[in-house]
């Protein structure tokens, strides 16, 4: 959640230009708008992913490998977004950080290892629609629910190392000259353009490039799929139900989080001197709170494109709504369908697509 506030007094810029843009990004505008954002995805996202944690944990009862995955997700969301109130107050105090150093370490650490499991999560669902749809024969025996759960905790485990860094080179700075003391990056001056680099890299890579590959490339396959299936079976309504829900979930994932590594990318070329120029630097400033609102955003999304449009999950939470017992109707196999589509839709590949691709 670092904002390029301090880009010289943090030592990330040497040159007598980039002096000249060490306020950038600090408007009234952010400090206000930010907040508010924060507070919307707060409420929106809590309410969301808590419905869809009590959903899955007492009405579908956890029984198909996706609604392991889709639980993980909205833990990972609901754990995330808890922590907004603390960043909304930052930003509202303008970039004061009154909280302490251990706070600061671990309210920022706590963010990038529950962002980095989401969006390993719904890489996993990815992945797992593809067997379930594409090879729904051939992955039955693979997709189980102790593999499943093993891969989780591996995603989790990953998120706590690839987060690591954070937790060692976050901090908290004093400028009494502004009277703010504020929690950022401080990367140790050896060797401090590598840091620099090697935290962007690991970033961009592991936060967006790699899933994002691996997220199109099956939905790619999954729309290939469905299509073969199409001209064979003539099911129309079907396939385009999956093909809208398909390309909802590509476009609204690309959507939310695509700006903000664009934003970060230039972000790392200004830090690295190789731009260098006091009107880009407040643009990238000005731009990456509202850039981080919205990849925020996809927290509050995910019970949406994941839970609330699925037929099963919308019985089970109008049963929650009227306070009834999850018991009062049999939901004997359930499928949360990630990307939406329906039990119907799986059948008929399992019957039309039987080699693979």
């Amino acid at each position: 959640m670092e904002h390029n506030l301090l880009n010289d007094s943090m030592g990330n810029a040497s040159q007598g230009e980039a002096q000249s843009c060490v306020l950038g990004g600090r408007h009234d505008y952010i400090f206000l708008l930010i907040p508010i954002t924060y507070s919307v995805i707060f409420v929106v996202g809590v309410i969301g992913n808590g419905l869809v944690v009590i959903v899955i944990y007492c009405y579908l009862k956890v029984i198909t490998v996706a609604n392991i995955f889709l639980l993980n997700l909205a833990l990972a969301d609901l754990i995330f977004i808890i922590t907004l109130p603390v960043w909304a107050a930052y930003t509202a105090m303008g970039y004061h950080w009154p909280f302490g150093g251990f706070l600061c370490k671990m309210c920022s650490t706590f963010v990038l290892i529950n962002m980095n499991a989401s969006i390993f999560l719904v890489t996993c669902l990815s992945i797992d629609r593809y067997l379930a749809i594409v090879h729904p024969m051939r992955s039955r025996s693979k997709r189980t629910l102790i593999q499943a759960r093993v891969v989780c905790t591996v995603v989790w485990l990953l998120a706590a190392v690839t987060s690591l860094p954070n937790t060692f080179l976050r901090d908290t700075v004093s400028y009494e000259s502004w009277n703010k003391t504020i929690c950022a990056f401080q990367y140790p001056e050896r060797h401090k353009e590598q840091w620099i680099f090697g935290m962007a890299l690991l970033k961009i890579l592991l936060g967006f490039l790699i899933p994002s590959f691996i997220i199109l490339t099956c939905y790619f396959l999954i729309l290939r799929s469905l299509m073969q299936a199409y001209h064979i079976t003539r099911s129309k309504q079907t396939n385009n139900e999956a093909f809208k829900v398909i390309l909802a979930v590509v476009i609204m994932f690309l959507f939310c989080w695509l700006p903000y590594q664009i934003i970060t990318f230039f972000d790392v070329l200004f830090r690295l001197n190789v731009i260098q120029n006091c009107y880009f630097s407040e643009m990238i400033d000005s731009s990456i709170p509202f850039t981080i609102c919205l990849a925020y955003s996809n927290s509050c999304l995910n019970p949406i494109l994941y839970g609330f449009v699925g037929h099963n999950f919308r019985e089970k939470l109008f049963l929650l709504l009227r306070c009834l017992p999850p018991g009062i109707k049999s939901h004997s196999s359930l499928t949360i369908k990630m990307s939406n589509l329906s039990s119907r839709t799986v059948e008929s590949m399992s019957l039309t697509i039987s080699q693979p691709i």
